[in-house]
């Protein structure tokens, strides 16, 4: 099977790709990325040289080149996207340049070329809850330009099933972590700063609340997705496993052997979602799907990657870790 993973060289890509090419399947992977910020390209140093995997420079935006690859593919998953969300709040534009009109590009060489598409997609689509969790026929209720970015995607995907019965999927995942995640993200930042024995900064009070996957357990399911998964239809990914910010940097810290007067409370930013939580039964029914990574094995796992991998901090500079939201 051929398949075109767009957003390889970011972290969910990049595992991806060294997932599937370990599996038991003859896959043949060509990866498009277009190394905006999150993308990294010693994420794939390991298959450099793998016979069976391509990479394109090259953006979802760009229709000759989309065309070209999904002409030749039989299945696109599509990773690539602006995905920080402080990010999105000092400027939108990156995100409904990338979300919407990349992922519009795709569908359009989908349909041309009659391909399957699998669309990944995030919790953050529904927004904020104070109890319960999403299932897949939950509403939309974005906070973040970002999230709106995303639904938005999802709307224009299901779009193209209903009208042009264009042969498409679109997951939604928790919170991911583990190797190779952009310093950006809460659980890197924290390790990385923590390594150096500098403050590490939580918006607010810390008491937001995210479920967190070990990024190899969504592949699994993405991969089981590809076989298995329904078209048309949507998949929730997660792992009952609610923790607040402040207990996780409390843990990694304690991991670490490091004090917890590293934290540093910092002013919240505008529109933080205090809850995100998804419903996953469909998943786990239909597709027979389940997480094996138990969080704190798989945190030890992701601190212990981050301590031994040098090679791969090389040229994150201060500014990365330590910047967060901020106006234009």
């Amino acid at each position: 099977m051929k398949i075109l993973v767009t957003g390889g060289l970011g972290f969910i890509g990049s595992n991806f790709i060294l997932y599937a090419l370990q599996s038991k399947y003859k896959f043949r992977i060509t990866n498009i990325d277009a190394c905006l910020p999150g993308s990294n390209m010693k994420n794939v140093r390991e298959v450099k040289t793998n016979r069976n995997y391509n990479y394109v420079k090259g953006n979802i935006t760009n229709k000759k080149t989309i065309e070209k690859l999904v002409s030749g593919s039989d299945v696109v998953i599509n990773f690539a996207a602006e995905s920080h969300v402080d990010r999105s709040i000092s400027d939108p534009l990156p995100f409904i340049n990338s979300n919407i009109h990349g992922v519009y590009t795709i569908l359009e060489a989908v349909r041309k070329y009659k391909k399957k598409l699998i669309q990944i997609s995030t919790d953050e689509v529904f927004g904020s809850l104070k109890s319960s969790s999403a299932t897949e026929s939950y509403r939309y209720n974005p906070s973040s330009p970002y999230a709106a970015s995303k639904a938005a995607a999802e709307n224009l995907v299901n779009s193209y099933f209903i009208t042009y019965d264009c042969d498409v999927i679109t997951t939604r995942c928790t919170n991911n972590y583990g190797p190779r995640q952009s310093p950006e993200k809460l659980i890197p930042k924290t390790i990385l700063l923590a390594k150096q024995n500098k403050k590490i900064p939580i918006y607010g009070t810390g008491k937001n609340i995210r479920d967190w996957i070990f990024v190899l357990d969504h592949c699994d399911a993405i991969l089981k997705i590809l076989f298995k998964g329904k078209s048309g239809e949507s998949y929730n990914i997660s792992t009952n496993n609610e923790v607040n910010n402040i207990t996780i940097v409390k843990n990694i810290l304690k991991i670490m052997g490091k004090s917890d007067d590293l934290i540093e409370f910092i002013s919240d930013r505008p529109g933080h979602d205090f809850r995100y939580s998804l419903n996953s039964n469909k998943i786990r029914r239909d597709i027979s799907w389940k997480p094996t990574h138990r969080f704190d094995d798989g945190l030890e796992k992701t601190i212990d990657w981050y301590q031994h991998n040098i090679e791969w901090q090389k040229n994150i500079s201060n500014k990365t870790l330590t910047t967060f939201w901020k106006t234009r």
